[in-house]
This record gives structure tokens, sequence and C-alpha cells, in this order.
């Protein structure tokens, strides 16, 4: 079986086929101050009590400070129902993203079925879990009875192999998503092993995971290895349950003909990839947009916010400035991160390089706040999405890039891979 299909079957105790309508029990769930209100809402036409409180995360992450009173009202209700079903992991006011607040305290692991209100949930499959997106409703309900159906999903596996050092896991999603298409996996699950993959830190592998949604799939799996067990140490896992979980591991053997689709794809002479306006998979090497003029960077986002990424960044801005007819975004992925980003003196290197520091948050992906751009007006951003109107407005335009080339771009004002 494929990764997906062996974790779903061990959750419903029998063997599962793709396209098989099955009910499966959650382990974790969870929604931010965008989607609660609404999971409530439903919730309260269910049940008047949650499943499980422990197995609920709420995160404050999209409008975060409040920028509008509607979005103010959206985080006092949710405030309200944390209280009244005495939620106990919940994460407010700056805390960070919950893409990157949830693996980093430790709620994320191997073999997890993971129900989110946010369709880029599936960055937990870096863990080896199953995590995907759901609605609303959907979401009421599981808070209401910690159980969900959904159809089992085909996979396409990815195979990643060769070495080449410029090349980051932001490079690896984005030329995947050329080949895959922006509807190339929909409905199915996106499986990510080879050489390559298996060399990528969990903060990479959190990017492959993440971009899976890119490509219409339900969920982007990875699986689980020492890299991901010393990451669980890192975050406060007990020694106890890794044992256990390794005792549980899935083992997959790449056949061929258990997935959808196989593709293979080596990276070594591969150059930087650009995702170009208005598809993540409208992907071309840097060299074919080269000199592209640039008004806003943004260095952020569940997808490229996390510390090594921040690390990335300072490393092509110490000692230099922003070009002046560019504006440079830094937002640290959570709090967690901004602290030690901090200690290790990178935002300071930010800051005198003329970057503009937000509030741990998802700022202008979504474009609602904190960088909104202008009429006519081009961003670089490391972010996930680029659609029309995606950083708030329709007459902007979008491209996407590693932390690296954001970095390279700002201090020159136009795309580039050059120091």
């Amino acid at each position: 079986m494929t990764l997906a299909e062996e974790i779903i079957s061990r959750k419903v105790g029998k063997k599962v086929y793709p396209g098989d309508t099955i009910e499966v029990s959650v382990d974790l769930a969870m929604t931010h101050d965008g989607t609660t209100p609404l999971t409530a809402k439903a919730f309260k036409q269910i049940s008047d009590k949650v499943w499980d409180n422990e197995k609920i995360v709420i995160v404050f992450d999209h409008n975060i400070p409040a920028n509008t009173s509607k979005a103010a009202n959206m985080q006092k209700i949710t405030r309200e129902f944390i209280k009244e079903q005495k939620i106990k992991h919940y994460y407010l006011d700056g805390e960070g993203i919950c893409h990157q607040v949830l693996p980093e305290n430790g709620h994320v692991k191997p073999n997890m079925i993971i129900a989110g209100g946010d369709s880029h949930t599936c960055t937990y499959g870096a863990f080896g879990a199953f995590a995907t997106g759901f609605g609303a409703t959907d979401m009421g309900y599981i808070y209401a009875t910690g159980k969900t159906w959904m159809k089992v999903p085909e996979t396409i596996r990815v195979n990643v192999n060769g070495t080449n050092p410029k090349i980051t896991g932001k490079d690896i999603i984005l030329r995947i998503c050329k080949e895959v298409g922006r509807r190339g996996a929909t409905y199915m699950a996106l499986e990510y092993g080879g050489e390559a993959i298996r060399n990528l830190d969990m903060d990479d592998r959190m990017v492959l995971s993440n971009m899976a949604i890119e490509m219409g799939g339900k969920a982007g799996l990875i699986e689980a290895d020492e890299i991901t067990y010393e990451y669980l140490r890192t975050v406060g896992v007990s020694e106890k349950e890794i044992l256990d979980l390794k005792k549980n591991q899935i083992k997959i053997n790449e056949k061929e003909e258990t997935y959808y689709k196989f593709i293979d794809l080596d990276i070594t002479d591969m150059e930087e990839q650009i995702a170009c306006p208005h598809r993540p998979d409208n992907v071309k090497g840097v060299s074919e947009v080269e000199g592209t003029p640039i008004d806003q960077v943004f260095i952020g986002s569940c997808t490229n916010g996390r510390l090594s990424d921040l690390r990335i960044a300072a490393k092509y801005l110490k000692g230099k400035k922003v070009h002046r007819d560019t504006r440079l975004i830094v937002i640290p992925a959570s709090k967690n991160i901004f602290k030690k980003a901090l200690e290790e003196g990178l935002i300071d290197i930010f800051v005198d390089a003329g970057a503009l520091i937000c509030t741990p948050g998802c700022g202008p992906c979504l474009g609602a706040h904190q960088g909104v751009l202008a009429d006519g007006e081009v961003c670089l951003a490391t972010t996930n999405r680029n659609f029309k109107g995606r950083m708030g407005n329709k007459n902007a335009e979008i491209y996407l890039s590693s932390p690296a080339i954001a970095a390279k771009s700002a201090v020159k004002g136009y795309i580039t891979n050059e120091e």
C-alpha cells in the first residue's frame, strides 16, 4: 500500500483501497481565527460539548492583530468558544502560524489522522501523518464527534534524486508543481521520496507537504525517519513515545504499480525555480525571469517563514541595503522563531538592511493586511500562492521563490540569483 493507504487502514482496522468511502477517527483537529467561528456555529447545531478538548488546537494567525472590527469580533467569538469548551491547547495573540505552531509544540506525529480548518493543513504530512483540510461544516462535525468521512485517495509518487547545494525545498516543490500541474493531483495524495528528500531537514520537508494543495492534492506525505524523530525530540516528545512510533513505523516498498502515477525528478543540474503570475505551476528557471523589477519582497508564511529560511535570507542581506525602489517585509512564522532570530542577531540584520518586521502570523500572504499591494505592483514572495488578488489586489502580480532568491532580489530591486 501507499503511505496514505497504510495510515488510513491502520486507523479503520481494515485494508482500504483508493476510491473507498470510509468513516475514520481523527487524532487531532485544528481551526484558526478565520475558521473557528463558522466551525463553532456548525458544531452547536450538533452538540453542546466537543468530543475531546485535548485533541483540538486553536490558533490566531490570519488577522493578528485584528485589522478590522469584523476580524476582532471573530476573534472574540473564538475566545468565548475556547473558554466555553475548555479547549486545552490554544495559541493566540502573536504565537504564530498554525502550520508552524502545531509541529513546534509537539502536536504532530507520524501515523496520525489530522483534520484542519485550513487548506494548508497538508503541511503536517511531512511527519508521516495523513493531514488534510476541511470546510467549517465538516470541522463542526469533527469537533462534535471526533470522526469524519473521506474517500481514500489515489497516490502520486514523486521520487526526487541527485544533489545540488543551491537547490532548496522550495525550488523542488515549485518544479514538482510544474510537472504535476495545478489540477494534476486533484483529490490525490502526493508521496515524496528519494535521495534528495531524505537529505532534507524538517523545515524543507514541510515546504513540500505544504504545497501539495497547490496541485489539488488532498495530502502530501513523507515517510518518517531519523530526521523526523530528531525533530520530535527537540520539541519535547518523550523518548518512550518516539520508541513506540519507531516500532509502528510504516515502510514503503515504492513499487510503481502501487501508485496512480510515478514521477522521477533529478535536481543535479536544476537551477533555482520561480513561479510566475498567476499560478503556482507557471514555473520557470530563475534565468528566464532575471531582471524583472519588483516593488515588494515578502519573506515569511507557513511555507518559508521558519528559522532556517530567516538564516538563509540574513546570509544574503548582512551588510547590505534593500534597494531604494523595493520594500522588504519579513515575518517569522512563530514567536518561538522570532525569539531565536533575535538571539542570533538575524532581526538586527533585517532591520539594518531596511526591512519591515511584523507580528508572527500569515501577514501579506492572504491579502488581509501587513503588505497589501497597489495596482500594477510586483511582489516576489516566499509564500505558496500567487493567484490574481491573493495579496489583496487583483491588479498586482506575484512571483514565488525561495528565501535565498527573495533576499538577493530585495537588494538588487529585480529578480535575480546573483549576490
